[in-house]
């Protein structure tokens, strides 16, 4: 009977095992893909932005904070580490421990529960990118068949690369490349062995053991990690006794911050049409931008915001009624700075303050352009003949028009409302004179202005004289590129801010200047020379810095809605815009002179001391000539020569100085 019995028992037993083999086999046929997403492994990685001088700017990613690290950079010390707190037989086993299976198996009968697991480094890395961390009994049998599985399909060095790079690390840090900066403000190579200790003792309870919240937690669980490194002999005693008495510095904070907005901003929208995951798909972008003249560029703008805010509390104060009478409420402003021979985008900054507000006023808006247009009629009227010292009408016209069958009446003033009767043309320009050159483009003729205009790349032009007022609206990019024909000695530069993208693979593409040759150097020199009048005794005096020749103009629209201020050293162009966000009138105190000029100022200032090596003065092409015309000396070219003093026009001014005008 027993001998029956035991025959019964052993053919059972065969039967049960083939039944368990043949449903571990049916299993293990229907879960075998899922393993594709860990041989193929294609994680969520960020997204960096670095400076021109590889300073990092922001990381951005969607979900997941992660900074790939290939095995052979990850120091071997972090490996042994995790290994010896995590799995000692990793290199050992094929995927399951048996042993460990055993000794959890034992524990948690004892406990009467689940107590004890026994997962391989292979299986939690299966768990976390597979399946779900369940407690049960099947997912733990899916877990050991695809563990051995992937033990087949990639080297041992291989899972760990996934598995250091995937598993979370507290604090928004996935990957433990990202957790060292994040923690640490180091790379891998950099860390101390109870940094390592720290990091590798995190996966297995990342917010429990965050360092950031529970550090003496965190140092004990770190602890146990270099005594058992001790232990296996992989560390010395003396190595132990300093690791264990060590307590590292942790650093608080987040690696998504971004440091410049406005510029990261402009670039992403500069490339997410091209590549549409460029914010998590691992790239490096590198910018042109400069951290350094970032920042001053950003101190520049809030310091003339402040003194326009300090005024306009002065005046409220003395107002009956300051709540009706205030305009600061939506006051902001927008800088751009780029290097005039390259079109590189040196500063951005959109608004006043990106956390109140992330509109960025540098591209996303359009303003009129005001007085600020007024070089580039002018530049048009040189390259007709006109001369610096050509002499234009500064006197008042009424200008008729109709409007659906209604007469009506223009009469443009200049500023202040008076009127020389006759000028120069360098000095109508430097005192930005309204009818002087409305009487220059008509002279000249609004078609071929207006040609000129759509060639320096303005649009929506319209085909009348309200053009030498800046009606057309422009952003600070499009000013900001018009403007290089005169920073750049006639070539138009485009503005760009990426200068190199470098993809997961380190497949890179580097982007260069687009160039325009529009005017001859000659030519617009001479626009330079007015400009820098301009700023030495013009509207722009408050533009000026002491030590470096600068060149600019000022722009204020009707009822000083825009403030403009547009200038250039011999290397580098900065547009300045003020304005109220609601288009709403600024004070009549609040001009491209009061408002934008000194922030333009403020800025040069702060950048020679930050570049004292750029140069200095403008260098004048060896084909403009100095001549004297009315006993005053005064440049001129071939194209632009100096007026024949026998032809002016001697005006007799009637009383009105007034000329009457259709169109």
């Amino acid at each position: 009977m027993l001998k029956f019995l035991t025959k019964a028992i052993f053919f059972i037993s065969i039967i049960v095992g083939a039944v368990i083999v043949v449903l571990l086999y049916d299993l293990y046929e229907e879960i075998k893909d899922d393993i594709d997403s860990v041989v193929n492994y294609e994680p969520k990685q960020s997204t960096q932005f670095f400076d021109k001088n590889g300073r990092l700017l922001a990381n951005t990613f969607k979900d997941e904070n992660r900074e790939y690290v290939n095995y052979d950079d990850i120091p071997a010390r972090v490996i042994e580490g995790l290994v010896a707190i995590e799995d000692t037989q990793f290199f050992e086993h094929f995927g399951i421990n048996p042993d460990a299976i055993s000794r959890a198996v034992i524990k948690n009968i004892q406990s009467g529960g689940y107590s004890e697991g026994a997962s391989t480094l292979t299986q939690q890395l299966i768990k976390v990118l597979v399946l779900t961390r369940e407690k049960k009994l099947m997912r733990k049998v899916k877990e050991a068949l695809l563990a051995i599985r992937l033990e087949t399909l990639l080297t041992k060095e291989e899972i760990l690369e996934r598995y250091l790079n995937h598993v979370y690390f507290g604090h928004g840090y996935y990957g433990i490349k990202t957790a060292a900066k994040g923690y640490f403000k180091k790379d891998l190579y950099e860390l101390t062995l109870k940094e390592i200790a720290i990091l590798v003792g995190l996966p297995r309870a990342p917010s429990f053991y965050d360092p950031t919240k529970n550090l003496q937690v965190s140092l004990t669980r770190a602890n146990q990690v270099v005594t058992r490194m001790n232990s296996l002999g992989w560390i010395s005693n003396e190595q132990f006794e300093e690791s264990i008495n060590e307590i590292p510095t942790i650093y608080n904070q987040t690696l998504t911050q971004n440091i410049a907005p406005w510029a990261v901003d402009y670039a992403v929208s500069e490339l997410i049409n091209d590549i549409p995951d460029i914010l998590y798909g691992g790239y490096k972008v590198y910018l042109t931008i400069d951290l350094q003249t970032q920042e001053i560029a950003q101190e520049a703008l809030k310091k003339s915001y402040d003194e326009a805010m300090k005024r306009d509390e002065n005046i409220r104060a003395n107002s009956k009624n300051p709540d009706n009478d205030a305009f600061t409420k939506e006051l902001n402003g927008a800088m751009i700075t780029l290097e005039s021979g390259t079109g590189k985008i040196l500063a951005m900054v959109g608004g006043i303050d990106y956390s109140q507000s992330v509109f960025n006023r540098a591209f996303q808006s359009k303003r009129q352009a005001g007085s600020a247009i007024k070089p580039f009629l002018y530049q048009t009227a040189l390259n007709e003949g006109y001369n610096p010292a050509s002499q234009l009408f500064d006197i008042s016209r009424t200008y008729t028009f109709t409007v659906g069958g209604v007469q009506k009446k223009w009469q443009p003033k200049n500023y202040g409302g008076n009127f020389q009767g006759i000028v120069s043309f360098r000095d109508s320009l430097v005192q930005s004179r309204n009818l002087s050159t409305l009487n220059l483009v008509t002279d000249v003729g609004i078609d071929i202005t207006t040609n000129d205009l759509q060639r320096y790349g303005f649009k929506d032009i319209v085909n009348n004289l309200s053009i030498t007022l800046g009606s057309m609206s422009v952003s600070l990019v499009e000013f900001s590129q018009a403007y290089t024909i005169f920073s750049n000695n006639g070539v138009k530069v485009k503005p760009y801010i990426v200068e190199q993208i470098s993809n997961k693979d380190g497949k890179s593409v580097t982007f260069e200047p687009i160039k325009t040759e529009l005017n001859s150097h000659e030519q617009s020199y001479l626009i330079t020379s007015i400009l820098k009048d301009v700023v030495t005794k013009g509207t722009g005096r408050r533009a000026a810095v002491d030590g470096i020749e600068l060149a600019g103009k000022t722009g204020t629209t009707n009822d000083n809605i825009d403030a403009w201020f547009c200038g250039y050293s011999p290397s580098i162009q900065t547009i300045v815009w003020y304005g109220n966000d609601n288009n709403k009138p600024m004070r009549r105190s609040e001009t491209g002179s009061t408002l934008a000029a000194p922030a333009f100022s403020y800025f040069f200032k702060k950048y020679l001391e930050l570049y004292p090596e750029i140069p200095r003065t403008f260098t004048k092409p060896e084909n403009v000539y100095l001549g004297n015309f009315n006993g005053k000396d005064e440049y001129y070219t071939d194209l632009s020569p100096l007026p024949d003093i026998d032809s002016q026009i001697i005006i007799e001014q009637s009383n009105s100085n007034e000329e009457v005008l259709e169109f």
